[in-house]
């Protein structure tokens, strides 16, 4: 079993949740036999675990296999612990205030690289699916779907998960910066949040 299918396997895991072997194995293009034998090798490691899945039909049940706290960290996180050392010496240094400046200071720069590109997209589909793959460019792994009359920017990764854990206004500051960016005429709602328990981060884009 090459390590190609392996990396297969955790970035799918990454992307799209929970899944049973079966599911895996007919993704990644591989036997099921195989993928047990990649997910046992894997378990091993401590990059995966697995839990009995109750919704499934009566009788045995099936085994969901997920990303442990491990196998999460495989994915970049944009030298973590350097990141939080330099947020914790700009608050001793500059205060809360002076924090929420450079978070500021940042989100402009975003703004200004964003919009440069979403101005040009004129249906909100498209003005959404640019805003995923600018985001997909900075590692957060995101993507639009669509659901019903809205849309959703899923994001199955945060590069800055731990700078956003050390400062909350990492994630206020996106929230903001999304609704500009999309324009007028538009909510953005945070769905789901890593920080809060959830595996990922996702927005509902609404018509007003």
């Amino acid at each position: 079993m090459s390590q190609g299918n392996e990396d297969r396997l955790l970035f799918e895991l990454k992307s799209r949740g929970p899944q049973a072997a079966a599911a895996l194995a007919a993704t990644v293009a591989i036997t099921p036999m195989g993928a047990h034998k990649l997910l046992a090798r894997l378990e091993e490691q401590g990059l995966v675990e697995a839990q009995d899945d109750q919704r499934g039909e009566a009788g045995r049940p099936r085994k969901l296999w997920s990303l442990t706290a491990a196998g999460h960290g495989r994915f970049p996180d944009r030298h973590a612990d350097l990141t939080v050392q330099l947020i914790q010496q700009a608050r001793a240094v500059f205060g809360e205030a002076g924090l929420d400046q450079l978070i500021a200071a940042r989100e402009r720069d975003s703004e200004l690289r964003y919009r440069a590109a979403i101005d040009r997209c004129r249906t909100t589909g498209d003005r959404v699916r640019e805003l995923a793959r600018l985001r997909a460019e900075e590692g957060y792994m995101a993507r639009a779907e669509r659901v019903g009359k809205d849309w959703l920017l899923v994001e199955d990764h945060c590069p800055i998960c731990a700078a956003a854990q050390s400062c909350q206004g990492f994630c206020r500051s996106e929230l903001a910066l999304f609704e500009r960016c999309l324009g007028p005429g538009l909510t953005v709602e945070r769905t789901e949040h890593l920080l809060a328990g959830a595996r990922r981060c996702a927005y509902r884009i609404s018509a007003v």
